[in-house]
């Protein structure tokens, strides 16, 4: 036995308890610490079975442990860098982070290539061993004869249970599926499997309910699959809580050829997933087929019923085979009124029977019983959000961040882990994806099941004792239950209301001394904000969204004057007419964020001292403010200001000649405002500026003169500046700058600088071009 094979073995020990400390302490690395521990731990029963087998290796495999005991030292100096830097320290902590990334790859790499290899070389040897030994048995088998005397034995028993199993598949309604999505999905997943020779383990993902052991059951009956495979295919099924060893036991058993599977039970088993493919949801006629073929038993809509009332039903079911399954089968045989209230009890996120509850809505339920409890709560919370609708990143981080005290990167990081397990969409703009992405560049949207599912296990038990106080859906009026309750607190953290036109008299009173988080949805002309508000002290966070095709006239804006607790503003798709006079400087207030709204110059009003209402402002988003002219002096003043986004407003003239006041400023994002055309000498100033961002400003002519003053600045995006040609010559003197994105028009005076500057990477990026900002 080599020496490498215990010396792999002791770093990987190491390296494994070094990353579950940075786990622990550094949150920029932790997503790359935790998938490389993930990773390790996948190893490391392979390096210790090696390590005390007694058995010695071949010189090729030798050299490649020598190999992995060279990358898993350099993963352990890499981490034991993390863990001494500090969580200031962002720059250093995101090069570790993408090191470790790099490394993962390298470990992933070599369990996928040389390590298969050696599997398979094994498993050949095994097979080869016991041949013998399972003609004999296969012999003894054959005598073991059950059933008629006429009958096949066992083996014909057990085919026959398979056919039964079988059938009752078809005749729930799958079978009709074949010609319609599940044949693309069957189609595309083959292709992976066997059309691709790179490909080793294919992944079928989907949200629950969406067909995907169908799929897969169909793909392992494929006679093309079959023969691929030679009939040696093992369908396993993995319950939520599963028992590991036994499966892994199983499995190992099946790919060794040995019928003893508690021999295999210790052996260490890893799988990479190499391409995955996404279940994609039924179109609206496979639905309606579907839905007939479980609520009428026929494949069309029966002359007697009602044509427009059964399309409604199935319009709730948004393409999900397991609800277009359930809800057919409750309606089926039921009077017209039962499928009205269907209807109307479906379109509230309501079940709309037991059979319902238990079989859909509980199923449903299986995908977040065994989340984290804080990542759980998170799913519920999306309830608050009209279906059908895209979540601005931004908003649901704020609101994560204020009713679930944690930060921000924490926030994301429970959405990554949301959106991985399918239970919800993240839609990014272009520029997204590095550290000084704006969480408005990204949106979030949720299948209306899963909407429908966070609805029903957040609207249970007392209205007025619910954590979540959520309308379902848009009316003209609040709900009656919320009316017959006012009589008593309601203490719910978050508060969401979708409503149309609402007056100062369409209100009720209403006490929330709980009540965190207040989301208004709306769809009108005119919206006067609820008197109510003034009875929620510890609100944090407002959010006011009008979906209406124009801007609406926000009315009663002073209610907002003594909300001293408040932290965040989302003001989307509304007129401002003056911001309310304050009776208290608003001091906890870090974020405001004007999205689509008509401002009418209320920022820039002689009465209004924006760094006295809001002293500890850190971040100011003005974005599709079309009517914004210039922005007004007083911004200058805001000392604690460390993110300014002005983007895509068209109006935009010009920027404060005193905006190097903002000595605090970080980030600055100035994108897509064409009528910009110079940027003031004042930016040089802003000594603590790591990123600009000045694309598709296409007016503007030139960076300032002075602009290597900002000794700090980390990266620029200028791309679609096409009049920009020069640089200045101060751009030698931008110490830290590390990358560059621009058009090719001014690439090779970047390129040229690299003598001078030779850590900058410069990047010209694809075109593309996103209306992702608008409604659909």
């Amino acid at each position: 036995m080599a020496e490498t094979d215990f010396f792999a073995g002791e770093i990987a020990v190491e390296l494994l308890k070094t990353l579950i400390s940075i786990s622990r302490k550094s949150l920029l690395c932790k997503p790359s610490a935790d998938e490389l521990k993930n990773t390790i731990e996948e190893l490391l029963p392979i390096i210790q079975e090696i390590k005390f087998s007694g058995v010695e290796v071949s010189a090729p495999r030798q050299f490649q442990l020598d190999r992995l005991s060279r990358t898993l030292k350099e993963g352990l100096e890499l981490s034991e860098k993390a863990l001494t830097l500090g969580r200031w320290n962002v720059y250093k902590n995101l090069m570790l982070s993408r090191k470790m990334e790099k490394l993962t790859k390298k470990v992933s790499m070599f369990l996928n290539g040389p390590l298969q290899a050696h599997v398979l070389a094994d498993v050949h040897h095994t097979r080869f061993e016991t041949a013998e030994r399972f003609d004999r048995l296969e012999q003894r088998l054959g005598s073991m004869m059950i059933g008629t005397a006429g009958g096949g034995g066992w083996m014909e028993e057990a085919v026959n249970r398979v056919e039964l199993e079988e059938d009752k598949w078809v005749g729930g309604g799958f079978g009709n599926l074949m010609g319609m999505g599940i044949t693309l999905g069957k189609k595309k997943v083959k292709e992976m499997i066997i059309d691709r020779d790179d490909l080793g383990v294919v992944g079928i993902s989907g949200i629950g309910g969406s067909g995907k052991t169908t799929l897969a059951a169909e793909i392992c009956r494929d006679s093309q699959v079959l023969s691929y495979f030679n009939n040696q295919i093992l369908f396993l099924t993995v319950s939520q809580s599963p028992n590991v060893e036994q499966l892994k036991a199983k499995i190992l058993g099946f790919i060794s050829g040995c019928d003893r599977i508690g021999s295999y039970g210790r052996r260490g088993l890893t799988v990479v997933l190499n391409a995955t493919y996404k279940v994609e949801l039924l179109r609206e006629n496979e639905s309606m087929l579907l839905f007939c073929h479980s609520a009428f038993g026929k494949s069309t809509i029966p002359p007697a019923a009602d044509e427009n009332l059964v399309k409604q039903i199935v319009n709730e079911c948004k393409g999900l085979p397991l609800a277009l399954k359930v809800i057919g089968a409750s309606l089926r045989g039921q009077p017209e009124m039962y499928w009205r209230s269907a209807q109307k009890r479906l379109a509230r996120g309501e079940p709309i029977c037991e059979s319902h509850e238990s079989n859909l809505v509980d199923r449903m339920a299986i995908s977040i019983k065994y989340l984290p409890e804080k990542v759980r709560e998170c799913f519920l919370d999306l309830g608050s959000f009209p279906e059908d609708k895209k979540i601005p990143l931004q908003v649901l981080i704020n609101i994560w961040v204020e009713v679930h005290d944690i930060d921000e990167e924490e926030a994301f990081a429970i959405l990554v882990e949301l959106a991985e397990r399918n239970l919800v969409t993240l839609v990014k703009d272009p520029r997204a994806g590095d550290m000084y992405s704006s969480y408005y560049e990204v949106s979030v949207t949720q299948h209306d099941v899963l909407r429908d599912l966070a609805l029903h296990l957040g609207n249970r038990g007392n209205i007025n004792g619910r954590k979540r106080l959520l309308m379902p859906k848009m009316d003209t009026e609040l709900p009656k239950d919320w009316e017959r309750n006012v009589d008593q607190p309601f203490n719910a953290q978050i508060v969401s209301i979708h409503i149309g036109e609402m007056l100062e008299m369409d209100w009720f009173r209403m006490e929330f001394p709980k009540a965190e988080v207040l989301i208004l949805n709306f769809s009108s002309k005119e919206f006067f904000l609820p008197p109510f508000i003034e009875n929620m002290p510890k609100l944090r966070a407002l959010i006011v969204i009008n979906y209406g095709t124009s801007n609406a006239t926000l009315h009663n804006f002073s209610v907002c004057s003594n909300l001293t607790n408040l932290r965040s503003i989302w003001l989307e798709r509304v007129s401002i007419s003056r911001l309310p006079e304050l009776t208290v400087p608003l001091k906890k207030l870090r974020k405001i964020s004007l999205v689509l709204c008509n401002i009418n110059n209320s920022l820039d009003q002689p009465s209004v001292d924006l760094s006295q209402m809001f002293p500890c402002l850190q971040e100011l988003t003005i974005d599709h403010c079309n009517d914004l002219i210039r922005l007004p002096p007083s911004i200058c003043k805001m000392q604690s200001l460390k993110c300014l986004g002005i983007t895509n407003c068209h109006g935009l003239l010009e920027l404060p000649t005193d905006i190097g006041k903002l000595r605090c400023l970080q980030i600055l994002r100035l994108y897509a405002c064409p009528l910009l055309k110079t940027l003031p000498p004042g930016i040089c100033e802003l000594i603590g500026l790591k990123y600009l961002n000045i694309s598709q400003c296409i007016t503007l002519k030139c960076l300032p003169q002075g602009i290597g003053k900002l000794v700090r600045l980390e990266k620029i995006d200028m791309r679609e500046c096409s009049l920009i040609w020069d640089l200045p010559k101060s751009v030698a003197s931008l110490q830290s700058l590390r990358h560059v994105i621009c058009d090719e028009d001014v690439y090779w005076s970047w390129k040229d600088m690299e003598k001078t500057m030779s850590d900058v990477h410069v990047e010209v990026p694809e075109k593309c071009y996103s209306i992702e900002w608008t409604h659909e």
